[in-house]
């Protein structure tokens, strides 16, 4: 994992609906981004879920963006290929050019001026994966999040946490190396909104370290959280768990079996 830097880096934004942001995460996040990593070779890659009139304008947008001089592109998936924020993030992955890759999200939640700290212990080699987290020291969250939000993340977060070293299971923010990624990348199972926790566990990260963030408010556009994403993750859930600890589950199981068998007998 040594000598990164001189692998480029590829920062991978899914989007849906969020051309409202586009340009301003262009602009602050490659105001620093080569003198911040050391790196020569960077790139915005967009991933857009076709939405009709909002993916024109941002597909307008990058067009724009990439003639003032930025290192941005964007792929249009459409709406018979796209299955949710996780596909887009792996098909991202795939397509990126260079040996870093960084996932964040298009609402500037995610400080585009944070990359540079979130990517510098993979570039160093020091980490197979980092993960901007709100839970670790230096980490919060802003102070108009709404307090079901809070109580939603917490309780996710417990869940997950057998599953990774992470505080922070639920960030989408994170940084890993291509080699990382690829050692996994058949095993995974894109469902849901949380790929940061899927390659955690599927891409077996040993090495993994907490960067902490300031969780921003939204500053344009809609949150695309629902009911049906709370019922993915726990359905995501189970299937990580049977993943990591497949025989554990197996004897839990018949030792329940074998309990409720006695049970039944003794009726």
């Amino acid at each position: 994992m040594s000598n990164l830097r001189s692998q480029g880096l590829s920062v991978v934004v899914p989007t849906y609906e969020e051309s409202e942001n586009i340009e301003a995460l262009c602009q602050r996040l490659f105001k620093n981004l080569r003198k911040g990593t050391g790196c020569d070779d960077v790139e915005l890659l967009i991933v857009d879920d076709d939405s009709g009139e909002d993916t024109v304008k941002t597909k307008a947008l990058v067009a724009k963006l990439a003639k003032e001089g930025h290192p941005i592109r964007i792929i249009v998936r459409s709406k018979s290929e796209r299955s949710g924020l996780s596909s887009a993030v792996i098909l991202g992955f795939d397509e990126a050019k260079y040996g870093t890759l960084v996932c964040m999200d298009a609402d500037l939640q995610h400080r585009p001026e944070a990359v540079p700290g979130l990517a510098d212990a993979v570039l160093n080699g020091d980490a197979e994966f980092v993960v901007g987290s709100r839970n670790t020291a230096g980490g919060g969250i802003a102070a108009g999040w709404p307090l079901h939000r809070r109580i939603i993340s917490w309780g996710a977060t417990t869940l997950a946490r057998p599953l990774t070293a992470s505080t922070d299971p639920m960030s989408g923010f994170f940084c890993l190396p291509r080699s990382v990624y690829a050692r996994g990348k058949a095993s995974l199972n894109p469902i849901g909104y949380k790929i940061g926790l899927e390659i955690t566990v599927r891409c077996r990260c040993t090495k993994l370290q907490n960067f902490p963030i300031q969780f921003q408010e939204r500053v344009a556009g809609e949150s695309k959280l629902s009911m049906k994403q709370n019922f993915l993750y726990l359905q995501h859930l189970l299937y990580l768990y049977w993943a990591m600890y497949p025989v554990t589950i197996v004897v839990f199981c018949l030792a329940l079996a074998a309990a409720i068998w006695k049970l039944i007998q003794r009726m």
